[in-house]
């Protein structure tokens, strides 16, 4: 580890947002720039941070009924081509194969952006009757989409993501699918991230390629910007006609099915960022964290601490293993107590353990949080118990502070003043009436940035458009990445 590189001062949020979060990707050593633009290298403690998310994720797809499968890399172009609205919503973000072994390839192949395409053309060979519904099934797997504009972690060329895909009997059981996975998405973010989630259905002009209704979670990150952290789609029968699926159906009817699909990200890594970091750094749930304790060994002023320290030290990390808790001792030798201190501050470490002679001697250590940096003396017989309980406070308290930071940055404007002025200030998510126009939404994106997140389930309560004075719902807006 390179001291000069860890200890270098994280630039403030306040004086750099986007440069603070590239500092603390990079010197956390969750990521790094890879050859290819837009490639980024996940790096073994970021990539840990995906692994407890995965995990978590899964298990929630899995009990709602869902199975994994992996699907083709390579998509031919006709296939693409079957969906119209599709491919073009894609076209610009596709790349293309068009050499293999050396020889120029008959068809291009595409890589995939989405999925829907590949798994559609399979289920038109799988299903047949009503019997064979729901189709029910999610992938793990990495997609590639060519950026402009990249960012490690929110906006990269290739990512990794899962994406459900379904088939249904009815329009029904896909609305009812689509929503139940929209829940799963802001339960898991509030649950595991402690990053409370807006819930909603996207406009027209912001709904997925071909959706007959897109449906997302929107966080709101530390500089004000939205950031959308998931989303879900019923896609009504256009897949099933474009690619000529069918079933005869109980009444011995052919019958078209109706898909959904949904997905989420390694975007949310860049989501947790941005919710809980400070100026020191990461500041990890600990429900994710790839270490929820780091025990940090106090040297003796003299004498050897492979004797004095070590020893217990060991114990100590062998007992809250024993517990569940995921746990690191750092036993360096060549770096000072107050590096390592800072270090683990860095990356974002929940709890800190303590542990020097005069703590052995009283049979006792010293817990630090991440997140307030207060201190506690916890007796050694009783400490896996009081540290699971300290991780379980502090999960709670991340996720509260953050909905306190959305409600203090939430603002209800009813004039267009008012709003332009919010979007030149504190930003945040602005709540604000809107009359359904396509052409009032598009004049509002261009003059102040600011785009509609969501509509809210329910439609939102009835206000006169901020713009035109007309009837109206009110919507939530805000600038986004």
């Amino acid at each position: 580890m390179d001291k000069e590189r860890t200890m270098k001062e994280i630039t403030p949020r306040s004086e750099d947002f986007s440069q603070w979060y590239l500092d603390v990707v990079l010197k956390a050593e969750l990521a790094d720039y890879g050859p290819v633009k837009g490639c980024m290298v996940i790096r073994p403690y970021g990539f840990r941070i995906w692994e407890l998310m995965q995990a978590d994720m899964d298990r929630r797809i899995k009990e709602t009924g869902h199975v994994n499968a992996y699907f083709p890399l390579l998509i031919p172009r006709s296939f693409l081509e079957k969906e119209k609205d599709h491919v073009q919503g894609f076209s610009p973000e596709c790349a293309w194969v068009t050499i293999g072994g050396g020889e120029e390839l008959e068809e291009p192949l595409a890589i995939r952006p989405t999925s829907e395409a590949m798994i559609c053309s399979m289920y038109a060979k799988w299903v047949n009757s009503w019997r064979d519904l729901p189709v029910l099934l999610n992938q793990w797997c990495n997609v590639l989409r060519w950026e402009k504009v990249t960012r490690p972690f929110l906006r990269t060329t290739e990512f990794l993501w899962q994406e459900g895909h379904t088939l249904h009997a009815t329009e029904a059981e896909a609305e009812e699918e689509t929503l139940k996975m929209l829940e799963v998405y802001r339960s898991f973010s509030e649950e595991m991230l402690a990053m409370p989630v807006l819930t909603g259905r996207k406009t027209e002009s912001e709904k997925f390629a071909g959706a007959l209704r897109t449906y997302a979670i929107e966080a709101l990150m530390g500089d004000g910007k939205a950031l959308q952290a998931g989303t879900s789609h019923n896609l009504g029968q256009h897949f099933a006609t474009a690619y000529g699926i069918d079933f005869l159906d109980k009444d011995q009817q052919r019958a078209k099915p109706w898909s959904t699909s949904w997905g989420s990200s390694t975007r949310l890594i860049g989501g947790l960022i941005m919710t809980h970091g400070d100026d020191n750094g990461l500041v990890l749930p600990p429900r994710v964290a790839p270490y929820q304790v780091v025990i940090v060994p106090i040297p003796p002023r003299k004498g050897d601490w492979n004797e004095q320290v070590l020893p217990k030290a060991r114990e100590v990390m062998a007992a809250l293993k024993g517990a569940g808790i995921r746990v690191h001792l750092d036993d360096r030798d060549n770096q000072q107590t107050g590096f390592k201190y800072a270090d683990w501050e860095m990356r974002g470490v929940p709890l800190r353990l303590e542990l020097g002679p005069k703590d052995i001697e009283k049979d006792q250590c010293v817990l630090v949080r991440r997140d307030t940096r207060e201190k506690s003396f916890v007796p050694l017989a009783g400490l896996p118990d009081a540290a699971r309980d300290l991780l379980e406070r502090l999960q709670a308290a991340l996720l509260e502070r953050a909905r306190g930071f959305v409600k203090d940055n939430t603002t209800r404007v009813s004039t267009y003043a008012e709003f332009k002025e919010a979007m030149t200030g504190r930003r945040g998510f602005i709540l604000a009436g809107w009359n359904g126009d396509p052409a009032i939404e598009a004049r509002i994106k261009e003059e102040t940035k600011a785009t509609i997140r969501v509509i809210p389930l329910d439609g939102g309560a009835e206000t006169p458009c901020v713009v035109t004075g007309q009837p109206g719902r009110e919507v939530w807006f805000a600038q986004a990445y």
